[in-house]
């Protein structure tokens, strides 16, 4: 139940993120005992590249806590989407928090909403959806394949979610999101190969007083595409962006001061000669500085978002 409120300490069945380090991060079930391959229950053993971990030591510890591994240590932290996003198994492709950020702000969702998603895939963006419409609100998540959507309403079973979103099996292209759903949503998202083929699903299932949509799209063409039907069925407010997350180097640099003062003097008194016979110069005088520059390479591509708004009151024959 690690995912339905703040906790203070990991009970047995949560799922618990081990924090090694930013870029090594796992997340474990908090449970004694396993069954191998073979079909035999032993000991919940975690092996890292810091040694090993007993999972039953973690039951009952505060979450935050430092625990001991076989050959160094790791810290014990309670689940977020975040954190979630970076560790979750990959069923597919997922979307990442820089994208999700936006999709957030930009479909309103907030406690209470209703909001259709398809496809659910590994459920990245649907643990986000979750925490910004609980307790009030609903997520209704579709996937065509069969496999998948059974792997995720399992999987937020055991989250402890599952009472704010119901997970179909069901291609929404062709057979849409069902009646039931016609004029609940208050914001669709898609994210699907061909979006344009299910807008008209997604404008049925929009709240006659409007709603906001989304499509995630790799190609501008599957954008372009979604913006024809969009427009067709009345939508406006259409834009389609791109999130590049870029990080400036900020770094102190020491430079040299350049002296001027030469230029006001005649030619021959330039410089003054040492009884050696050789030039001595004045002493240079160096300053530090405090500067920020891009970085040497820049992020690549994720996808396109395409955005639009449904206004109240458009005639849904």
């Amino acid at each position: 139940m690690s995912f339905l409120k703040p906790k203070s300490h990991i009970e047995k069945g949560d799922v618990v993120i081990l924090y090694l380090s930013v870029s090594s991060m796992h997340a474990i079930e908090a449970v004694p005992e396993i069954v191998n391959k073979k079909g035999e229950t032993i000991p919940h053993i975690f092996q890292t590249n810091y040694g090993s971990l007993k999972v039953e030591n973690i039951i009952g510890v505060e979450y935050g806590s430092r625990v001991e591994l076989s050959k160094g240590w790791a810290h014990v932290l309670q689940p977020t989407p975040e954190l979630w996003t970076q560790t979750l198994p990959h069923r597919t492709q997922i979307i990442y928090t820089p994208d999700i950020s936006m999709i957030i702000h930009q479909l309103e969702v907030r406690p209470g909403a209703v909001v259709i998603e398809s496809g659910t895939g590994s459920g990245s963006l649907s643990h986000y959806f979750l925490r910004a419409l609980k307790p009030t609100g609903h997520l209704h998540t579709f996937d065509f394949h069969d496999a998948r959507a059974d792997q995720a309403r399992d999987e937020f079973r055991r989250h402890g979610i599952a009472d704010f979103v119901t997970v179909y099996h069901r291609d929404v292209c062709n057979l849409g999101f069902g009646g039931e759903l016609d004029g609940k949503a208050d914001a669709v998202f898609l994210d699907l190969p061909a979006p344009d083929l299910a807008v008209p699903h997604a404008f049925k299932a929009l709240k006659l007083s409007g709603g906001r949509f989304c499509s995630f799209s790799p190609c501008i063409e599957q954008s372009q595409r979604c913006i024809h039907e969009l427009t067709k069925l009345g939508f406006n407010e259409i834009v389609s962006l791109e999130v590049l997350q870029q990080e400036n180097v900020v770094k102190t640099r020491t430079l040299p001061v350049i002296d001027l003062e030469f230029l006001k003097l005649p030619k021959s008194d330039e410089t003054t000669t040492a009884a050696n016979g050789e030039e001595s110069k004045a002493p240079k005088e160096v300053k530090k500085y405090l500067t920020s520059s891009n970085p040497q390479t820049l992020p690549g591509h994720t996808g396109f978002l395409t955005f639009a708004t449904l206004p109240p009151n458009i005639p849904k024959a």
